[in-house]
């Protein structure tokens, strides 16, 4: 004996069935605002996504890192009690200057191991800690499938994670939902390789030091100190000066 069964039917709107590649995805997931404005505005959701891989390509492991990711950084010391864990940085933080924008030198957890596979469980096992504020990794031999276990250990538990690699696996496959270019030396130009949205073909120019640091550096140089305006330009050929980790004068009052 057949069984007729009720089947009903509901019409989707328009604007929910498909993603317009014109404009950016929105992010249904919790995003942190990065602390850059410009930045903020070409990112979908307004900020770097928590439980999901961000990947920084640079050509120095150790350039301009605490002045895109300090801001973000701060804040989600605030969301979580425990570290900012650090997996083979290729530099020792300096903590007075930490403090002084936001980031105790005590919140901070640094992993030093010589292989490869060693730097990559310290990171998976770092995002399965309940109490890890965030997780920066330096992973410069990872491979696509490591990188997307990272992902989803990120994604399990909610973890804001950023792994660091050198410019030349720009071409690699990346299974980064967010995936950015850093360059220059005396000012921060971030290219943004992939996002959920159009691309974005010219950097967003941001400033290099922290306000107090620029103006003693301006000090320095003999002239007044000026206001950065932060903007997008025209896509220009990368410099490579000195690093810009972070100066330590930038912890004077």
């Amino acid at each position: 004996m057949a069984v007729l069964t009720q089947r009903r039917f509901f019409r989707v709107p328009e604007e929910a069935q498909v993603w317009r590649a014109a404009g950016l995805g929105q992010e249904k997931d919790i995003t942190i605002p990065t602390g850059h404005a410009p930045l903020d505005a070409q990112l979908p959701g307004g900020g770097w996504p928590v439980g999901s891989l961000v990947e920084v390509l640079q050509e120095r492991g150790e350039q301009h890192v605490w002045q895109l990711l300090l801001p973000a950084l701060a804040q989600a010391i605030g969301r979580q009690a425990g570290p900012v864990v650090l997996v083979n940085p290729p530099f020792e933080p300096f903590g007075p200057s930490l403090g002084a924008q936001g980031l105790p030198g005590e919140r901070l957890l640094c992993i030093k191991a010589d292989k490869a596979a060693a730097r990559l469980w310290a990171a998976e096992q770092s995002l399965r800690c309940a109490d890890v504020a965030a997780v920066l990794a330096w992973l410069p031999q990872a491979k696509s499938a490591e990188l997307r276990r990272l992902h989803m250990a990120a994604q399990q538990h909610d973890k804001l994670l950023f792994v660091f690699r050198g410019s030349n696996a720009a071409q690699d496959a990346s299974p980064a939902r967010l995936r950015l270019r850093i360059e220059g030396a005396e000012v921060l130009r971030v290219r943004i390789l992939k996002r959920r949205g159009p691309p974005l073909e010219t950097p967003i120019e941001l400033p290099a030091y922290p306000a107090r640091l620029a103006a003693l550096l301006q000090a320095r140089k003999g002239r007044p100190s000026a206001v950065f305006v932060p903007r997008v330009i025209a896509p220009a050929v990368p410099s490579h000066g000195r690093s810009h980790v972070l100066d330590r004068t930038v912890a004077l009052p």
